[in-house]
């Protein structure tokens, strides 16, 4: 039998709050609806906790329920209205179908946070109005190198360094000004002493009032960061052989004094003979070489009110601010000094105890008002202690004889290091003819420096002094380089022609040079029967064994060998027998007075009949008329080159048809 849910009822007046549309004069309390309808108590209260049940309050604070609600639960609602009843009851458990969804997707968004928070390598924290933490997550421990539940209470300036103090209060004021800061950085000590450089991003936290009560905020340890960022800040003005400020460094420097409208003084040193080091020793040795003078100059500085730098190279700077020129001269002196006790060990227990050092000294604002004038000048000076024997110091001079001369210098050290390396080397040739037919035979390659005007500059112009700027080494290998290159462009490599390239006595007495060259060579896959290097006569007979020696490697590996400008030495006679040399080539200036001077005549046939006697090829230079054509050909010379036959013209230029098979042949 059911029990009808409508026996007994117990008549009340509704209480406020009941549910919309109850019947007032009928309500139950939670534990009739249980009995009524067998439903547990607990899930009566959850349902009505969820919202699903809404009960009035008696006067004691007691839950009570319509009696709609309970027809609706039970379902023995009349059968007009169930339709009615049960779309409710669906609409009341998908609403709380909906309800639990949400609560889950909340449930489940605050864990993924918590997880997020907490398993973040950034540092997430909050404070309280007086910036002391309330939260921190777990990378609090990196950071401070304590627990974060050690860290409550504690704010970030516990942990700063001495020299952060001025800089966090500022921190702490823009904050409070702006309401947020981002990308702060700071450094702090850890709980194990270490030291850390911290980015922070912080946000003041306001009521509704506008007070603050809060800070919020993130933090990231960016110590790596941070050192890697102020070491290539430190590379960028510093040398990283001898760790000593760089030539940027100094140009800071002096812009400054100069902008301030003080005075002071400017030392450029320059080790001596320093090449000397790294031909013999090594460039590794040269290094530790340099490595060496930089700590005793710093040492010799202490006390002098002054900076050391290094340019690079062997040159070193000083900066005096405040010197005049007796404070100058003093402090060259030392450092001078330094220079010339010092004694270099190198690695193989050789030892080097002759060293010195030239030094130019220029005063700002008298000898420059600017950077580049200043140091252009104090550049000067140095290369005049050099000019006037080396191991000294000169005091720039406005009136100086040789001011023109370093000048000079100067111009020219910096325009072939340029020509070099903005590739502006441009090859010609002029031919080497059969004086029988005119017919070239070979080819001689000539070097010049393509100016900014798209001319060309003549190596009379450069040469000597490339030599003195120790330059010329490089020049001579590009030469070549070019050459070899353009004879495997060219299809050339395996001709009969042979070209001829003169190398300075500077470079073939380099044996780091020679061994460099002999494997361009070797790696060229040109035939080297088609090369032959020359020497001027002069440059052989100074140094004989560096000349024999060199010409013994190149007829190793096939080359061939020409001395140039013959005859322009007079005791070359003695030694001629002595070199193996395929072609000797008549200085010009014999040639080009033959008509007219019976004593070059003379001295033209007597060079050939020595060199037709030692089966020696003679090539006759500066041919330039008719007459003096005439004459060689009567005095048996075979070969020559000049303004007669052709002028100089560029190497792209000459033809790669040549025609060697009817009747002329490569001598």
């Amino acid at each position: 039998m059911r029990i009808n849910p409508y026996k007994n009822p117990r008549p009340r007046a509704a209480a406020r709050g009941a549910l919309v549309g109850a019947r007032p004069d009928t309500e139950y309390s939670i534990q009739q609806v249980s009995e009524m309808l067998g439903i547990p108590i607990q899930k009566l209260r959850r349902w009505d906790e969820l919202g699903v049940l809404v009960a009035s309050r008696s006067q004691g604070g007691h839950r009570r329920y319509s009696r709609e609600l309970i027809d609706r639960l039970a379902g023995t609602a009349p059968i007009a209205a169930s339709d009615k009843t049960s779309k409710e009851l669906a609409t009341i458990r998908k609403s709380l179908a909906e309800k639990r969804r949400i609560i889950q997707l909340l449930l489940e968004s605050e864990n993924r946070y918590r997880d997020l928070v907490e398993t973040s390598h950034d540092l997430i924290w909050t404070t309280d109005s007086s910036g002391r933490f309330t939260y921190l997550n777990a990378a609090a421990q990196s950071i401070f190198g304590l627990a974060p539940k050690d860290l409550i209470g504690r704010c970030f300036f516990d942990f700063e360094a001495g020299t952060s103090h001025v800089s966090n209060r500022r921190f702490l004021a823009m904050l409070k000004k702006s309401g947020e800061v981002k990308h702060y950085v700071t450094r702090l000590v850890t709980a194990n002493g270490q030291d850390r450089w911290i980015g922070i991003n912080a946000r003041v936290l306001n009521d509704d009032g506008g007070a603050m009560f809060g800070i919020r905020g993130t933090a990231r340890d960016i110590t790596e960061e941070h050192l890697a960022t102020q070491r290539i800040e430190h590379l960028a003005l510093h040398d990283s052989l001898t760790e000593l400020p760089n030539r940027h460094s100094l140009q800071a420097r002096v812009e400054a004094a100069l902008q301030s409208g003080g005075v002071g003084a400017l030392l450029f040193l320059d080790i001596d003979h320093f090449k000397y080091v790294n031909d013999n020793l090594g460039h590794r040795a040269g290094d530790q070489l340099i490595v060496g003078v930089g700590s005793v100059l710093r040492d010799a500085m202490r006390g002098v009110n002054g900076e050391l730098f290094r340019l690079g190279g062997d040159e070193f700077a000083i900066h005096l601010p405040a010197a005049l020129r007796r404070e100058a001269i003093q402090a060259a002196e030392k450092a001078l000094d330094a220079v010339r006790r010092y004694r270099f060990h190198a690695t193989d227990n050789k030892v080097i105890s002759n060293l010195a050092a030239s030094a130019g000294i220029a005063l700002y604002p008298f000898h420059g008002a600017d950077v580049l004038a200043l140091m252009s000048n104090v550049d000067i000076a140095m290369y005049q202690a050099k000019d006037l024997g080396r191991n000294r110091h000169i005091l720039f001079d406005q009136a100086s004889d040789s001011l023109r001369s370093t000048h000079r210098r100067i111009h020219w050290a910096k325009k072939l290091r340029d020509a070099l390396d903005e590739d502006r080397l441009v090859l010609f040739q002029q031919p080497v003819v059969r004086l029988k037919n005119r017919k070239p035979v070979h080819h001689e390659i000539l070097v010049r420096i393509r100016d900014d005007n798209g001319g060309h500059i003549l190596p009379g112009n450069f040469v000597e002094i490339a030599e003195s700027l120790g330059l010329i080494q490089e020049i001579d290998m590009r030469v070549v380089e070019k050459l070899l290159a353009w004879l495997r462009s060219s299809g050339q490599a395996n001709g009969k022609l042979r070209y001829f390239v003169n190398l300075s006595r500077v470079s073939i007495s380099d044996r780091h040079w020679i061994q460099s060259f002999m494997a361009m060579l070797r790696a060229s896959k040109v035939n080297p029967n088609q090369l032959v290097f020359e020497i001027t006569e002069t440059a052989a007979m100074s140094e004989i064994d560096v000349t024999l020696t060199f010409i013994k490697g190149l007829k190793e590996l096939g080359c061939r060998f020409a001395l140039d400008d013959f005859g322009a030495g007079f005791s070359s006679f003695y030694y001629l027998k002595r070199f193996d040399v395929d072609y000797l080539k008549i200085d010009g200036s014999f040639i080009r007075d033959l008509a007219n001077d019976e004593s070059s005549r003379i001295f033209v046939r007597a060079l050939n009949d020595v060199a037709h006697g030692l089966d020696k090829q003679v090539i006759a230079e500066w041919v330039e008329t008719p007459e003096a054509l005439n004459l060689l050909l009567g005095m048996g010379t075979q070969f020559g080159q000049g303004f007669l036959f052709q002028r100089p013209a560029p190497l792209s230029e000459l033809g790669v048809h040549v025609e060697l098979d009817r009747g002329v042949s490569a001598a």
